[in-house]
């Protein structure tokens, strides 16, 4: 194994169900119902997709880049005050792989919010590269933001470890080659024919451990 690349929100930060209340939020300002196949389908998009899903889709006023910023904007105001937890095990976690390969983070957050969440977690001096899939081509399930990560960090991605939670996150991880380990959520666990594709599932980030991670490369 040569580095391990987690992804940010619903894996390190239970932040997936405050990204849904701030857009439910939105489309209740603008008088709009909420479409109920609308948070699954956003989830590990890029921001130019989810903000252009939210205008197209859903219908909020404004552009893309309005609604953009009024979410991220209302994200941030969540991180700053402390309503975004973190996981159970997320910290411990990260020390751990950190003691065994380079890390990254790969994620369809904004860079601002996911360097809130890597300082909400304290870990930021171990995470050596850090990529949003809106600084790539297209968001998860694409594989663009896990290659530019394996990239960055000039490793092999079949040599890589994924850390994911979302039906997006593990077919994006499983479409750059990388081997996966799903910790599915709660909040809208991932759909069972891709969560039977990872390579090994956990309940919680407790479970990664240095065996668990090296029986996977042997």
């Amino acid at each position: 194994m040569q580095a391990v690349v987690f992804d940010m929100d619903g894996t390190l930060t239970d932040s997936e169900q405050e990204w849904d209340v701030v857009r439910r939020g939105l489309a209740e300002a603008d008088r709009l119902a909420w479409p109920e196949e609308a948070t699954k389908a956003m989830m590990g998009m890029s921001t130019p997709e989810w903000s252009a899903y939210l205008v197209e889709t859903v219908g909020l006023f404004g552009s893309a880049e309005e609604v953009a910023r009024r979410t991220i904007d209302a994200m941030a105001d969540a991180y700053r005050e402390g309503r975004i937890p973190v996981l159970h095990g997320a910290v411990d976690a990260v020390n751990r792989m950190a003691e065994i390969a380079p890390l990254a983070v790969a994620s369809s957050s904004p860079r601002v919010l996911i360097e809130a969440g890597l300082g909400l977690l304290g870990v930021r001096d171990k995470v050596a590269v850090v990529v949003s899939t809106e600084e790539v081509a297209r968001g998860k399930p694409h594989p663009d933001g896990f290659l530019a990560a394996c990239d960055a960090l000039r490793v092999d991605p079949a040599a890589t470890l994924a850390i994911e939670d979302s039906t997006n996150g593990l077919k994006s991880a499983l479409a750059a080659g990388m081997r996966v380990v799903a910790v599915p959520p709660r909040f809208h666990p991932p759909a069972p024919d891709v969560l039977a594709r990872a390579h090994a599932v956990i309940d919680d980030l407790d479970a990664l451990t240095v065996d668990l991670v090296q029986s996977l490369f042997t």
